[in-house]
């Protein structure tokens, strides 16, 4: 039975891990990505607030890299 747990507990970290890191991805660095280059539209409501919104999304992902990091602390041997 502890094999079946540890796989288990192996899958739903790695499926909160690639949700950390698709939040990483889609609300930090494509956000602050295109206001680098200029993107027309990419700072319609200021950079400022765009900037705290990509904040945000990357204390989101920690928050979720982490909770799978402790998730894993559960694995029996």
């Amino acid at each position: 039975m502890s094999l079946i747990h540890n796989e288990r507990t192996k899958l739903s970290a790695t499926a909160l891990n690639g949700t950390a890191l698709a939040s990483i991805a889609a609300g930090f660095i494509t956000p602050l990505a295109a206001i680098s280059f200029d993107v027309p539209g990419s700072a319609a409501r200021g950079a400022l607030p765009t900037t705290l919104f990509a904040l945000a999304w990357l204390v989101t992902g920690g928050i979720l890299h982490l909770a799978a990091r402790y998730l894993l602390g559960s694995l029996r041997e």
